[in-house]
C-alpha cells in the first residue's frame, strides 16, 4: 500500500495547480507557492526539472504511488506497443483504485484507495482489497453490501465537479465495467498532465 506522508494539498501548492479540480483547494485561493518565499519571481525552469515537475504531478494525481511503483509501470508501457505515453496513462487508469474514483464511489483519490484498502470494493463478484489491482476490459467494479450507506459513497455520488467518463460504463447505481483502456484526451484530467515529458525523464 502507498502511504501519503503529507497533506495532499500540498502538492497543489508547490505545483501551483488544482490537480484534482476540488473547489476548497488552496491554489484558488493562492496561485503562489507555499512557505515565505513563495510569492518570489521564479526563474526559468530546466528540461530536467520540467520532466521531473511532470513526474512528481501525474504520480501525485494517482494518489501518490510510491517511486517504485511508479517507475515499474513505466517499464511497463515502454515494453509494450505503441506510444510509451500513452500506454503509462492505460495502465495507471486500469488501477482498481483508479476505476473505483472514477465511478464516483469516493471523492477523492485517497479515499477511493481507503475503501479497496478495506474490502468495500469487488471485482466480478469477489472481493478485493489491493488498490494496484490491474483492472481488465469487461471486469466488473462493485459496492460492498455495507459501502452502498456509506456517507463517504453517498458524498462521492452527488459531487457535481466530476462525471463518469465514457471508458467506464454504470450498471445501476452500485456497479461499474470497464469498457476499454483510455487514451490521454479521453481520461478527465482538471489540468493538463505530459506524459512525453515522463518518458523523456526515464529515457536519460
Amino acid at each position: 500500500m502507498s502511504k501519503r506522508k503529507s497533506a495532499k494539498y500540498k502538492l497543489d501548492r508547490r505545483m501551483g495547480e488544482n490537480i484534482w479540480g476540488r473547489p476548497n483547494s488552496p491554489v484558488n485561493k493562492r496561485s503562489y507557492g507555499p512557505g515565505q518565499h513563495g510569492q518570489r519571481r521564479k526563474g526559468k525552469m530546466s528540461d530536467f526539472g520540467l520532466q521531473l515537475r511532470a513526474k512528481q504531478k501525474l504520480k501525485g494525481y494517482y494518489g501518490d504511488v510510491t517511486e517504485k511503483q511508479f517507475k515499474r509501470t513505466y517499464q511497463e508501457a515502454s515494453r509494450m506497443k505503441g506510444d510509451t505515453g500513452q500506454n503509462l496513462i492505460g495502465l495507471l487508469e486500469q488501477r482498481l483504485d483508479m476505476v473505483v474514483y472514477r465511478a464516483k464511489f469516493a471523492p477523492t483519490i485517497f479515499a477511493a484507495r481507503q475503501l479497496v484498502n478495506h474490502g468495500h470494493i469487488t471485482v466480478n463478484g469477489g472481493k478485493c482489497n489491493i488498490p494496484s489491482r490491474r483492472v481488465m476490459v469487461g471486469d466488473v467494479i462493485g459496492l460492498g453490501g455495507k459501502a452502498k450507506d456509506m456517507a463517504l459513497v453517498i458524498e462521492a455520488q452527488s459531487l457535481p465537479e466530476r462525471d463518469i467518463p465514457d471508458y467506464v460504463a454504470p450498471e445501476g447505481d452500485d456497479k461499474v465495467t470497464l469498457t476499454r483502456v483510455p487514451k490521454l484526451d479521453e481520461v478527465p484530467y482538471p489540468v493538463t498532465m505530459e506524459p512525453n515529458l515522463i518518458v523523456e525523464f526515464y529515457s536519460r
